[in-house]
């Protein structure tokens, strides 16, 4: 009779110790679980830095100043006085073209020329003795001792000698122009430098003939590397944002750590189209003198539209909604920005921040932050921002 209630009483005490571990287990879970714990934040501090908003584009590299040397005679490149690479000075000699026919033409004129000044010499003197000739024919008629028609034909005989002179002349004077056409041509066979600098490039080779019947054949190009220029192809969703005389300066693949600086100098009208993308040529020109730059490198260019150094920054991520001004609409430099900023518990709170130069990264604060101080970039769980993405982690 005894043993029905122990029985019953290590049942009870069975159920009850199977509920308390129930309800134990389950507010474990809830407490644990990811909906009922504090958010955490991932946050970023404060920090005096530079920071820049520029526009990139690939650009290639040329000599400010450069001349195409060509022939403007025809003929065999008889001797090529200089290499590739070479430095040269104005009026050096480069070329020399064959002068064997165009010497001979200066020949052939001088000959000419020497043949119809003898002529000139033998009308000349008949001109004087038909002068002589009419004028006696003149005093004879006064005397009545010849007649009219002699008078007529020494008068006539006058005016052929005066046009045969005139005749002679015209030709010594067309002979001469031809001479001096041939002479040039036989000068144009030696060619000269017309401006200090270095061959950057050699078009034809000694012993080559030049045709210069329509076009000038060029020999080779003489550029001053002194003084290079960078040209910059510009989308045309980012050329509104360019204007002469900003900074602009570009990097080599060759010498990534090193800065080349220079001033934007002109946006050429006339676009290219390239696969259906609209590109603008942007010029700026860069001091060389190391000689470090070469003519057809190519260069990453960033043109500075504002920059600011030694300043509050933080992540643009940081930023929440703008504060929005009748008189200007955001975003502009000094628009207003709503943050979180956590305090000394690790709370964010809310605050009104100013920022001015920014770009895709960083963002100056104007006022409303202190050096330090942490700015709220997401919240997390679980080391996971609330839509289950990990965040992007700021330096």
């Amino acid at each position: 009779m005894q043993a029905g209630p122990s029985r019953f009483s290590f049942r009870m005490f069975c159920w009850l110790t199977a509920v308390v571990l129930g309800v134990a287990a389950l507010t474990w879970f809830l407490w644990l679980s990811p909906q009922n714990r504090a958010p955490e934040y991932a946050s970023v501090e404060v920090q005096r830095g530079s920071i820049e908003d520029n526009i990139t584009a690939l650009g290639t590299l040329g000599p400010l100043d450069y001349v195409d040397v060509g022939t403007q005679v025809s003929g065999q490149l008889l001797r090529l006085h200089v290499e590739l690479g070479e430095s040269v000075e104005k009026d050096q000699l480069l070329a020399e073209i064959d002068p064997t026919v165009y010497l001979a033409r200066v020949e052939a004129s001088t000959a000419q020329l020497a043949n119809l000044q003898a002529q000139l010499a033998d009308r000349e003197a008949q001109q004087t003795l038909a002068r002589l000739q009419a004028e006696r024919q003149r005093n004879l008629r006064k005397l009545d001792a010849t007649s009219q028609e002699a008078l007529e034909s020494a008068d006539a005989t006058l005016r052929s000698a005066s046009a045969q002179i005139a005749a002679v002349k015209a030709q010594i004077r067309q002979t001469e122009s031809s001479l001096k056409g041939d002479q040039a041509d036989l000068d144009y066979t030696r060619i000269y430098a017309p401006m200090s600098g270095t061959v950057v490039q050699q078009l034809a080779n000694q012993g080559q003939t030049l045709n210069a019947n329509q076009t000038a054949p060029i020999v080779v190009q003489i550029a001053d590397l002194s003084t290079m220029t960078v040209r910059t192809q510009v989308s045309e969703a980012d050329i509104s944002r360019l204007e002469p005389g900003m900074p602009a300066y570009f990097s080599t693949l060759g010498q990534p750590n090193r800065r080349w600086e220079g001033t934007l100098r002109q946006i050429l009208p006339t676009p290219e189209v390239i696969n259906n993308v609209v590109l603008f040529n942007a010029l700026f020109d860069v001091p060389n003198q190391d000689g470090q730059l070469l003519p057809q490198m190519s260069a990453q260019v960033f043109f500075v539209n504002e920059s600011a150094e030694d300043v509050l920054t933080v992540p643009v991520a940081a930023l929440g909604r703008p504060v929005r001004d009748q008189a200007a609409p955001a975003p502009e430099r000094g628009s207003r920005y709503e943050i979180q900023v956590l305090d000394s518990q690790g709370r964010p709170q809310p605050r009104t921040i100013t920022v001015g130069t920014r770009n895709r990264v960083l963002a100056e604060v104007i006022e409303g932050l202190t050096a330090g101080e942490k700015v709220v970039t997401s919240s997390l769980v679980n080391g996971q921002s609330a839509d289950g993405r990990v965040p992007r982690r700021f330096m």
